[in-house]
């Protein structure tokens, strides 16, 4: 799929159908744009009404043409697409640029298919682009296959937009502002080719940084966010995404549905992909600069310099506003700074070094602020005043940055004075803007980036695995309720679907008559809460349906007729099933757990201050599931009213590892139950002594798969089903199953396990152990790319680990990369073959279409394992290294 996508990207020829002579048409645009842009392949245009084409021999059709063609560029009116991508197809074109005027119109006429052209080069093996795009630019090979005129320099940056109006702004802006890129894409409707095949594709290209994205919409959010978490770590992201409507809210009939507006959706994603988003082009190429020159900040203290009082004052409001924090100077820094700056400067941060500050004032305080362990970033401020040097204050700060590794920004405020300065900054690699501010939100930005990347690979700490989880029993009750033609869930039945959980709930009765109500209360004890009981009523306080602190049986009664007659008073024709009553229940901290189903991304999970005022505080953050216990510390962290649930003003703090606990399950229950369209506990009440669900609103959907497992969710779980126990020759019983991100410490362990010859074998060279971050991309793996089972067992009530088998798959399922590692002290005992017959049986399910493994050929034990299974060798000339592939739709030779 990669060569395929070279074709468009990297062909060495292309034909342009419906190349022309005519000015006015795209055809001929296109072809102008080719012969003009310094391409070096052979170009040919395609027309059945000319001989000639702007001076090129013209060809009737793609029949016509004398040599196999890479690309088709289709410029051709809407009616002949189809086609035309038939004939490219029967004549072995592989990729497809589809500018092809008057599209959108003759398919709302229903002339054109986007179904049939997808078809039909899926059927062909090609891939296309758009239609109704703009087309492509890839500056360094001199191809602008586009209807844009103006060609971009060459740089490390790739464009990928959905507007062809933002694609002509932003191309536009960045020729001004001497930005370069290593591909501009302008996908259109996105028949074929999307977002996610273009990461996968700029991801691996050495000549891009960092990925821009224009995005309106998107389609199959399991492939793009499967794709962007593959390469946010190594290559930054950052999408511009248009539309922050909250329609999506209007209609609810929950607090967690009023709460999850489709945008903050969105936010969510990025977040958990590791994407940066920005509100403005400005802010998107503003990102791309800094992340490529700059280091990444470790936190939110800033130290500001400057030879003003004005910038720095309005900078640090917009710092302290959104998010950031002042550094503060240790005393070492204060000291140092007091031995050279003038009387009336500033020793606090912002650091205002006056008017007449020469280039060394700048050099000397800048340099003591990034040896300053409390200072994460510096941003130096410089206003042109009568003895200012820009240029030479410039140059001293470019020697300056060299010396450290922390992130520093730079605002040369004004224009022509300034303008030799700001090319030294350039030089020296330091971001410039024009206005502090600026540099200031690209600060925080980084931060957020830097923060999210933490998150991506955070370890988590284990969660207890003494959960009673009945999901079969949860699953039966929705298909129950599905089945009887209803959506909705009373509130006795959401309960239980929590209780299937281990979600702690109040201890609740069902009655139906005012002495039913005093005797459940004389059972359970006053004081009592009572509750009207019906699917038709999602907010019972609306109705007069909830009566709080009944403090007697007799009260209990009278509560009971009360509350049927407020009910029936507000909504005459509604259903009462009963009403509950319910031990009263106090505690200190009302909390909202919620879940809704986006028609994007499927679930997400929403944690934040609950109560009846939900919808006023809005303090609420939201991940999507699955979590672990990393995740759900962070959907916690990003509430204010996490402040409150830490030891606030002496009132004793929750346990938070309960709650993270309880957030982990409630992630769970909706992973495993796809008919779950919304749910919500409001309020979840939680103090020192624990958390329990008061309220359950639970609204169900037909509309999911009901045979793909796992399709509702955007980011898949790890796959529980990947377990297996065995025997080694020794007699030892060992486990096999799926590695999960809770396994680096054992893992860790595990490095102690091996000889030096061991990691030369599985790694082709020698190292020392791996650190953290080493290990993290072993343990924490998205399995939709990766396939890792670890071997392990018991030993003194310690989990070992003592080996591990992983394919390392592509993202068209071609072929998964083997390899194996196995701790020296188990070596022998056939453990390896039982991993790697495992994994291959994993790999059969998966339709993964080929293995391929590298070993070398002195190690004779594995070059046996695979000879057993059927892989057949493909590296011949190299004598120390032997290349294998197993075609897995070929029946394999057994093992035995």
């Amino acid at each position: 799929m990669i060569k395929r996508l070279n074709k468009i990207f990297r062909p060495k020829n292309m034909a342009i159908v419906g190349a022309s002579d005519n000015p006015k048409t795209v055809g001929y645009i296109v072809m102008k744009n080719m012969l003009d842009s310094g391409f070096k392949g052979k170009i040919y245009p395609i027309n059945d009404q000319l001989a000639t084409v702007q001076g090129q021999t013209a060809y009737q059709t793609l029949r016509d043409l004398p040599e196999k063609i890479d690309l088709a560029v289709i410029t051709t009116a809407a009616k002949t697409v189809l086609s035309t991508v038939e004939a490219c197809g029967q004549y072995g074109i592989k990729g497809i640029i589809l500018v092809s005027a008057d599209f959108a119109e003759m398919q709302a006429v229903g002339q054109v298919d986007d179904v049939a052209i997808r078809t039909t080069a899926k059927t062909y093996g090609i891939r296309l682009i758009g239609p109704n795009c703009l087309g492509v630019i890839q500056p360094k090979l001199g191809i602008n296959a586009s209807i844009t005129s103006r060609m971009p320099l060459a740089g490390k940056i790739a464009l990928i937009s959905q507007s062809d109006a933002i694609c002509t702004s932003i191309l536009d802006w960045s020729v001004e502002q001497n930005v370069g890129f290593s591909h501009f894409v302008s996908l259109g409707s996105m028949v074929d080719v999307d977002f996610a095949d273009l990461i996968d594709y700029f991801g691996r290209d050495p000549s891009t940084a960092c990925i821009l994205i224009y995005m309106e919409s998107l389609t199959r959010a399991h492939k793009f966010m499967s794709a962007a978490r593959a390469f946010t770590q190594h290559k930054p992201i950052i999408v511009l995404k248009a539309g922050k409507s909250e329609a999506g809210a209007v209609a609810a009939t929950s607090h967690t549905g009023s709460l999850a507006g489709n945008d903050a959706v969105f936010n969510a994603a990025y977040q958990r992909a590791g994407i940066i988003r920005v509100n403005t082009i400005a802010q998107l190429f503003n990102m791309a600069g800094s992340l490529a020159l700059q280091q990444l900040p470790k936190g939110n203290r800033l130290a500001i310099v400057t030879n003003a009082g004005g910038p720095a004052v309005l900078a640090t409001d917009y710092l302290m506003s959104n998010g950031g924090t002042m550094a503060t100077l240790t005393a070492k820094s204060k000291t140092a700074l007091e031995t050279f700056l003038p009387l009336h400067s500033s020793r606090n941060n912002p650091i205002d070094i006056l008017g007449d500050a020469t280039p060394e004032r700048y050099q000397k305080v800048v340099e003591i602020c990034l040896q300053d362990e409390n200072v994460d970033g510096v941003l130096v401020i410089l206003t042109p005043q009568k003895t200012t040097q820009p240029t030479e204050i410039a140059t001293a700060l470019a020697i300056a940055v060299k010396r450290s590794s922390k992130t520093v920004l730079a605002s040369w405020m004004g224009e022509v004075s300034v303008q030799a300065g700001r090319n030294v900054l350039e030089q020296g690699h330091i971001p410039h803007y024009r206005y502090p501010e600026s540099a200031v939100e690209v600060f925080l930005k980084m931060v957020e980036y830097s923060n999210n990347l933490r998150l991506l690979y955070e370890t988590p700490l284990p969660i207890a695995e003494d959960f009673a989880t009945q999901k079969n029993a949860a699953a039966a009750m929705v298909q129950r309720i599905l089945d009887s033609g209803r959506t909705h869930l009373n509130e006795w039945e959401g309960k239980q679907l929590l209780r299937y959980y281990d979600i702690p709930t109040t201890e609740f009765y069902v009655v139906q008559s005012a002495e039913e109500a005093a005797e459940v209360t004389v059972s359970i004890g006053s004081p009592v809460v009572l509750k009207v009981l019906s699917t038709q009523i999602p907010h019972k306080t609306d109705v007069g349906g909830v009566v709080l602190n009944v403090s007697s049986p007799e009260k209990a009664a009278e509560v009971y007729e009360q509350i049927i007659q407020n009910v029936k008073a507000a909504q005459p024709k509604v259903v009462i099933e009963g009403i509950l009553v319910e031990k009263m229940i106090d505690k200190r901290y009302e909390l909202l757990l919620g879940a809704k189903k986006d028609p994007i991304f499927g679930p997400v999970i929403i944690f934040g201050r609950g109560g009846v005022e939900t919808e006023i505080h809005r303090d609420v953050n939201m991940a999507l599931p699955p979590l672990n216990q990393a995740l759900a510390k962070h959907l916690i962290a990003g509430t204010r009213v996490q402040q409150l649930l830490t030891s606030f003003r002496g009132m004793p703090a929750v346990d938070k590892t309960e709650l993270e606990a309880t957030l982990v399950q409630f992630a769970n229950l909706v992973v495993d139950l796809p008919a779950i369209a919304e749910l919500d506990v409001n309020p979840f009440l939680m103090d020192e002594t624990g958390g329990i669900a008061v309220d359950v609103h639970v609204k169900l959907t037909n509309d999911f798969s009901k045979t793909k497992p796992f399709a509702h969710l955007s980011i898949p779980p790890f796959p529980k089903e990947y377990t297996k126990n065995i025997t080694l020759k020794s007699g030892l019983e060992v486990m096999l199953r799926s590695i999960q991100p809770e396994d680096e410490p054992l893992e860790a362990a595990m490095f102690d396990l091996l000889s030096r010859e061991t990691i030369y074998s599985r790694f082709f060279h020698y190292f020392a152990k791996p650190d953290h971050d080493e290990l993290v991309k072993y343990t924490n793996i998205d399995y939709d790319r990766e396939i890792a089972i670890i071997a392990g067992f018991i030993e003194n009530g310690q989990k070992k680990m003592i080996g591990v088998v992983r394919l390392i798959i592509d993202p068209w399922n071609d072929v998964g990369e083997y390899s194996i590692l196995i701790a020296d002290a188990w070596q022998g005992q056939g453990l390896g073959g039982q991993l790697t017959d495992f994994i291959i049986q994993i790999a059969r399910e998966r339709q993964i279409k080929a293995i391929r493994a590298e070993v070398l050929r002195a190690n004779g034990t594995m070059v046996e394992v695979f000879r057993r299974r059927g892989f057949v060798e493909l590296l011949e000339e190299d004598f120390s290294m032997v290349e294998v592939r197993l075609d897995l739709s070929v029946v394999t030779v057994s093992p035995n």
